[in-house]
This record gives C-alpha cells, structure tokens and sequence, in this order.
C-alpha cells in the first residue's frame, strides 16, 4: 500500500486548521480555567464534606456505645425484675378472688367516708394501746367481780322489801313510808 505524500495544499490547510485550533485552544482557555477553579471549590466542599462525615461517623460511634450501655443496663434490671414480677403476678392471681369480692364494698367506702371519719379512725387507732390497757386492767377486773356480786344484790333487795313491809306496819311508819313513795315518784317524774 502507498502512502500519500501530502502536497503543498495539505500544508497550507493544515496550518489554517492549526491556527483555529490555536484559536479556538486560546478561547478555551478561560473556560478550562473556570472549570478548574470549579474543580477546586468542589474538591474543598468533598473535603469539608468528608470531614463533617468522619464526625458524624464519631458522633454515631457514641452513640452506639453510650445506646448499648443503656441495653446492657436495662439486661440487668430486666433480669433482676423477672423474678419480682412473676412473684407479683402469683400474689395477685392468688388474690384476685378476695379483691374482687372487696371491691364493691371499698367502692362504697371510698364514696361514703369523709376525711374527718378517716382522721377520727387514726385517733382511735392511736389510742387503742391505752384503751386495751385499761380494759384490761380496770374494766375486765369489774366485770368479773359482778358474777360474784349479783347473788349479794338479790339478796340485799330481797331483805330491803322486807324490812321496807316490817316499817310499813309499825305504827306511825306508814304515813312516814308514804311520804317517802311520793317523794321518789316525784323524783322519778322530773
């Protein structure tokens, strides 16, 4: 195969070309400027980017860690709470049938009671130490004594009527008995 051999018209094309080239080279110089100074400000935005990244990636790297410290934290009190909250569940199975018998009775006397009773009822429920004493040492006492004293009590009626009869036939006594029935109705009335 033969080569061309260029001649004198290829020469002066080619250098017509070469200068549009030039020129059109020269043209697109300011652009091609303008292109890297915007390839500068993007590669500092990229690295300010990827800066601004490797500190939310540090913020993140925290946050997991701090996040699975409060995991393990909450595993522990997990763990620990099982056994209250089955033990719980049992004691209130066991008493849900007394609760539920209760409740109709505590609605009435949650409507019903007023604060003053309920002040009332602690004072009395201070007290009681003191009213048990002396139950026990005053009151019991006493009331064991009249079982023994009530036949005494008879009988001692029993001979005040009759010697109330033997005055009532002594002469002169009757008017005097009399006087005495009137004034205990008087008394008895007012």
């Amino acid at each position: 195969m033969r080569l061309p051999v260029p001649g004198p018209r290829d020469v002066v094309r080619l250098v017509e070309r070469g200068a549009e080239a030039v020129e059109l080279l020269l043209s697109a110089a300011p652009r091609v400027n303008a292109l890297l100074d915007e390839a500068d400000r993007l590669l500092t935005k990229v690295d300010d980017l990827v800066e601004r990244i490797e500190v939310t990636r540090a913020s993140a790297d925290d946050v997991v860690r701090r996040t699975d410290e409060v995991v393990s934290r909450a595993e522990r009190v997990v763990t620990r709470t099982d056994p209250l909250a089955d033990r719980l569940g049992r004691l209130l199975d066991s008493m849900e049938p007394s609760l539920a018998a209760l409740q109709p009775t505590l609605e009435r006397l949650a409507e019903t009671t007023d604060p003053k009773e309920v002040d009332a009822l602690v004072t009395l429920v201070d007290h009681l130490p003191v009213v048990a004493l002396k139950m026990e040492n005053d009151v019991i006492p006493v009331l064991d004594s009249l079982s023994t004293v009530a036949p005494d009590l008879h009988d001692l009626l029993d001979v005040s009527r009759q010697l109330n009869e033997m005055l009532a036939v002594l002469p002169g006594l009757g008017r005097v008995k009399k006087k005495v029935d009137e004034e205990q109705g008087e008394d008895d009335e007012g």
